[in-house]
């Protein structure tokens, strides 16, 4: 009976540290909300636009250190990695918004450069705990973990600038204070209830899982939507403002109640438990000894490999000098930078690009690409393992389409057909945000678990080599080769052709990575049918049982 009790306590506790690692999630994009602030800070430097892209470079940069968590994830709990996070992201956002509210005189461009660094550096630390905790605490169900909270990722971008709009009418200090305060005050909360906590064992903890994360799927879908409908609507000042941020807040906290749900069921159950206590405890034992040998089926074929080679192979745990020395790996690897290098190109240049295509308010381009990125995210991660469960789909065909659909975009974009801007927001966002809902579970899938808070770590590399490449040098260089200077010392561009061939490049790049993604997709085929095999196997002997 105790066991069997704990069992349902700690299922409670697990819920509850998935709620709170989806608001982590929520409001940890803070890194692609550059450009709401990126005017003020371009005119209070007097900076040209290599400059100002050279500050988003540096911000992104902050991301390469995200090594530094990676390693910590295998030798630091949980709550200390989330405290790292929200202290780096308090100074260094923090710093952003003296600067901007003119508190303090603009400091040396050297300087700025440390503080986005340590904005985006803290973003690692947070994004690290939450999913190598929740991957692992639900590694039966990695594409729906993996596409709710980078969904939510997605999302926390239009999160901050539709409530900074709402309240603070798009004022680009009080918009930095959110994303100082804010970040920090949830990641203290989440303190007390992330940690890892033993993952699904029987076929019904796995049934309660597959329900849950519909429900969270369908409050994500609602959360988008409203704040879509708001920045279509348009109406954003006065009490309409103030009940929107209220509704908002309260979609957002609504999750909270599945926990609840789970503990109650659990009491509910208790006098039941009680009487079949002799009887569900070995019931239990051989459900989690079923789960044990599934797990040796999954590796058996890896595992007479091994005898052979005397190395991992593909589907077991790699440490990271195994990992990198794979062809698998960066083939993964350079096919992730076509992809997240030019989008994050892009979101950083968007504010921009909006002004050179004619328009004054560019708000809702950065809402939109983070809206159509939520249903990127969370579509794909849920579609991916629903066609693995079926198929055996390998997840890289996932990423192949998404480029394709991102070089159309991009096309579209240099063409500056009418309402361009509005569709390539949205396509960009969709396929920026399959990439990473995807690229999650596709690396725990070929390198395992055991390291791979350091293995997603080295992937995500690619934001600051990509926004280095494509936003620094790229749309940097060629957009200041367009441009003309102004007084004060920066420069200006109106016009289609001040973006035109950088979004060429960038649709040559896409298809790039259509070719790399469909190579690792042949690559790891039999290893997906594994998997698929598992899953089925698994499926079966729960509906036996």
């Amino acid at each position: 009976m105790g066991f069997q009790r704990s069992i349902s306590s700690s299922s409670a506790l697990k819920w509850l540290g998935f709620v709170t690692a989806v608001w982590v999630q929520a409001i940890s994009g803070n890194n692609y909300t550059f450009s709401n602030y990126s005017g003020a800070l371009k005119s209070l430097m007097n900076l040209n636009q290599l400059e100002l892209n050279n500050l988003s470079v540096a911000k992104d940069v902050g991301k390469a250190f995200g090594i530094l968590a990676g390693l910590a994830s295998d030798r630091l709990p949980t709550p200390v990695i989330l405290l790292i996070g929200c202290f780096e992201g308090l100074l260094g956002y923090g710093v952003q918004w003296l600067v901007v509210s003119r508190t303090i005189q603009p400091i040396p461009y050297w300087q700025m450069c440390i503080f986005l660094c340590m904005g985006g550096n803290s973003t690692t630390w947070m994004n690290t705990a939450v999913l190598v905790t929740c991957i692992r605490n639900f590694r039966r169900n990695r594409g729906p973990v993996s596409g709710i909270l980078k969904g939510y990722v997605g999302l926390s971008t239009a999160i901050f600038t539709d409530l900074c709009t709402a309240l603070f009418s798009n004022d680009p200090a009080s918009f930095l204070v959110l994303l100082a305060v804010i970040p920090f005050a949830v990641c203290l909360t989440a303190v007390f209830f992330l940690r890892e906590i033993s993952p699904a064992s029987s076929a019904a903890e796995e049934n309660e899982e597959t329900r849950y994360f519909t429900i969270f799927n369908i409050v994500a879908v609602v959360v988008a939507v409203y704040l879509q409908s708001y920045d279509i609507i348009g109406i954003k000042t006065g009490v309409f403002s103030v009940a929107f941020a209220s509704i908002l807040l309260f979609l957002l906290a609504s999750p909270i109640a599945i926990p609840f749900h789970s503990f109650i069921k659990s009491l509910n159950h208790g006098e039941q438990d009680d009487l079949e206590g002799r009887i569900q405890e070995p019931l239990l034992r051989s459900e989690i000894a079923a789960a044990e040998r599934e797990v040796v089926v999954v590796a058996a074929v890896a595992a007479e490999q091994e005898v052979k080679k005397k190395k991992p192979v593909l589907g077991e745990d790699h440490t990271i000098m195994e990992a990198i020395l794979t062809v698998d790996f960066w083939v993964l690897f350079v096919s992730f930078l076509c992809g997240v290098g030019t989008g994050l190109a892009v979101m950083n240049n968007m504010g921009q690009i909006g002004l050179a295509l004619g328009y004054t308010n560019v708000s809702i381009f950065v809402s939109m690409t983070s809206i159509w990125g939520f249903f990127g995210r969370i579509l794909s991660g849920t579609l991916s393992e629903y066609f693995l469960k079926k198929a055996g789909t390998p997840r890289p065909l996932w990423n192949a389409a998404s480029q394709i659909l991102m070089a159309v975009g991009y096309i579209l974009m240099a063409l500056a057909v009418p309402n361009s801007l509005y569709i390539g927001s949205m396509v960009v966002g969709v396929c920026y945000g399959v990439r990473l809902a995807i690229t999650v579970p596709t690396a725990s899938e070929l390198f395992g678990l055991k390291y791979y808070g350091l293995i997603y770590n080295i992937l995500v590399l690619n934001l600051p080599l990509g926004s280095f490449l494509f936003s620094g040098l790229l749309a940097g260089f060629l957009y200041d080769a367009e441009a003309t200077p102004t007084p004060g010392g920066g420069n200006t561009c109106v016009g289609a052709h001040c973006y035109r061939l950088i979004f060429i490049v960038m649709a040559l790049a896409s298809v790039i990575g259509v070719g790399l993604d469909l190579v690792l997709a042949y690559r790891t085929k039999e290893i997906y049918a594994k998997i698929h095999a598992s899953k089925k196997s698994k499926k079966s002997g729960g509906s036996l049982s």
